[in-house]
């Protein structure tokens, strides 16, 4: 039952009447951190990591609801002066005090006056109940919704279950070297291309991320044009392969490819597009002015295309030395 499980202590928040101070931000930050600890993708060995995940979610629901949360501060609050009249009734019952207790408990209710103890235990009952219709009300309300970061093969054994859509959920990658990005930017550059449900930084190590996008479209949009830092770029690939490929099918011009694209029926046809536009852009020479910045000075460079990765080198005027980092190559370069 719910109502026995504290939620503060699944998000290892202090519970209580400091429980009941505590505010959004710090609910946030410490369901942040316990997903990041209990997610099952960490906890592989363990049978119960996706249904203690799963309590974890239902917990933060709960005390995000305004509604919820004050039923359950309410029940918690019941539950301890309930405990703390029963102690102090125990700790008095002894020899002849408990005889006493005992008889003008027994008058009382042969008077059918009210037993406090009954009265207590029936508001704790009626709260407990409320809390589980509110608990009822918000898994219904999230009964649509997939739980960010599952992978819905591992939740139900093959792609038919419930979990997450892999065509929404987007795997990012950035090399160690260079300027690193928190969830908040990653959140930020996924943004601006749709909602974004949830993201989920792997450690420090992995320098990865699951992005997990509210749509389809808007996951589709990201690819090739979520970049990042040009010190650190961004690798976005979809965490459902298939979906690369149906964005190829909907188009019929090479000519509106982008080369986030560079895998599946269409590869063959947009290198051929790629290699084309460099020999034009080689022919006209176009210039690029390198501001002031990473290499300390102002240089005047050519782009280069550099085998069939779909990336460009940055070369002096001279050809003489090829530069230690790399751009992205983006259609609009060549237009």
């Amino acid at each position: 039952m719910d109502a026995t499980v504290d939620h503060y202590t699944v998000l290892g928040l202090p519970s209580g009447e400091e429980g009941a101070n505590l505010t959004d931000k710090d609910i946030n930050k410490a369901y942040k951190f316990k997903a990041l600890e209990l997610h099952p993708d960490k906890r592989p060995d363990d049978p119960n990591a996706a249904s203690n995940f799963q309590q974890l979610r239902t917990s933060y629901d709960i005390l995000k609801d305004q509604k919820a949360r004050k039923l359950f501060d309410d029940f918690l609050r019941v539950k301890r002066d309930n405990q703390r009249r029963q102690a102090h009734r125990d700790s008095q019952r002894d020899g002849k005090r408990r005889k006493l207790v005992s008889d003008l408990e027994r008058r009382e209710r042969d008077a059918f006056s009210p037993d406090p103890a009954a009265k207590g235990k029936e508001e704790e009952d009626r709260i407990a109940k409320q809390l589980k219709d509110e608990i009822a009300r918000i898994r219904a309300m999230h009964a649509k919704k997939v739980v960010p970061g599952f992978d819905s093969k591992k939740e139900s054994g093959g792609s038919g279950g419930g979990g997450v859509d892999q065509e929404k959920v987007l795997k990012v990658s950035w090399e160690k070297i260079g300027e690193d990005y928190s969830v908040e930017k990653l959140r930020e550059l996924f943004s601006k291309f749709g909602e974004v449900e949830d993201v989920i930084k792997g450690n420090k190590k992995k320098c990865s991320a699951l992005v997990v996008m509210a749509t389809k479209q808007g996951a589709l949009a990201t690819i090739g044009n979520v970049i990042g830092h040009l010190s650190n770029p961004l690798l976005v690939l979809p965490l459902k392969p298939a979906m690369a490929a149906d964005s190829w099918g909907g188009s019929k011009s090479i000519e509106r490819e982008t080369p986030s694209k560079l895998f599946g029926a269409g590869f063959q046809a947009f290198e051929d597009c790629v290699l084309a536009k460099l020999q034009k852009a080689a022919a006209k020479q176009a210039k690029v002015v390198i501001p002031k910045g990473k290499w300390g000075l102002t240089s005047i460079a050519y782009f280069k295309y550099k085998s069939l990765t779909g990336l460009l080198y940055l070369v002096d005027s001279q050809d003489s030395a090829t530069c230690g980092d790399m751009i992205q190559f983006k259609e609009a370069s060549f237009r």
